[in-house]
């Protein structure tokens, strides 16, 4: 079974290379790496439901550029900078997943970086 890895050369803020890949695929398991709202390597928006909208497009990138979409998403990890924050964030991600949400865990976390949200990702797409 190949391993396949997406974006392992891209950077992080600053220019910085990252020790890590966007998202890595394996037996149609399709991982997507933590996800912020960054655009063009920097931290956009300064609130929860534009940083949510931008956080969910950047996951949705990778994994159509994987082959995959929303529909595929089985498991989501969200960590949210202030738990005040989690009313609009789901108002938000539900605008997405809709009727069929994957299953989920949200904590509240400080970030490693200006933001208020990460989502990260399992997709599935059988043979």
């Amino acid at each position: 079974m190949p391993i396949k890895r997406y974006g392992a050369e891209k950077s992080g803020a600053g220019g910085q290379n990252l020790p890590f890949a966007r998202a890595v695929e394996a037996g149609g398991w399709l991982f997507v790496s933590g996800q912020v709202p960054m655009k063009d390597g920097e931290i956009v928006g300064s609130g929860i439901i534009e940083q949510t909208h931008l956080t969910i497009q950047n996951v949705i990138a990778i994994l159509e550029e994987a082959g995959y979409g929303l529909e595929h998403v089985v498991r989501c990890g969200v960590w949210l900078d202030d738990p005040r924050d989690f009313w609009s964030f789901n108002a938000v991600y539900k605008s997405y997943f809709g009727e069929h949400p994957p299953a989920r865990a949200c904590v509240q976390s400080h970030m490693m970086v200006d933001c208020k949200v990460e989502i990260e990702c399992v997709a599935y797409k059988g043979p």
